[in-house]
């Protein structure tokens, strides 16, 4: 069976980045398994994969755009330290959880920390990076009528 919209594909992976260094795997774990065609992958990972099938193996490079998208510069603040409220050291790298603007939850990482502010960067972490995936296709089947109906594979 080929991969294409409504199967359960179940892959294994190893994200590098433009420098070689690794910064995901699925080696030693389970194959990661999602609904193609669902959005529970990044669209140029999952474009890639559109059509192959179990045993397959392929190098993909995806670029920001189809990736985590570009860096926003928007979503770098400098808020107040009051807005810390019992925490005593902050430093940076250190993740918070903020209320975005439509009230979701929202990961932010400190960059900066000085007296009056802590600049937050709620960009995804793998924002405007060029991603380099080696992937193996493990398995590929019809989802049931139960991950149609919820968009995830059960």
């Amino acid at each position: 069976m080929n991969i294409a919209n409504n199967c359960v594909v179940a892959f294994h992976y190893t994200l590098t980045d433009d420098e070689g260094n690794e910064l995901d795997s699925s080696t030693g774990k389970e194959p990661l398994a999602y609904l193609h065609g669902h959005r529970g992958i990044i669209p140029g990972l999952e474009k890639e994969l559109e059509g192959k099938a179990a045993g397959d193996a392929m190098k993909v490079t995806v670029q920001p755009s189809e990736g985590y998208g570009e860096l926003n510069p928007e979503l770098v603040q400098a808020v107040p330290r009051e807005a810390f409220q019992g925490v005593d050291q902050i430093e940076v790298g250190m993740q918070f959880q903020a209320q975005g603007e439509g009230g979701q939850a929202q990961m932010v990482v400190v960059k900066d920390v000085n007296d009056e502010s802590v600049t937050v960067d709620a960009n995804h972490p793998l924002a405007g990076q060029t991603l380099h995936f080696d992937v193996s296709v493990e398995n590929v089947r019809e989802a049931t009528e139960e991950e149609l109906s919820h968009g995830h594979v059960h």
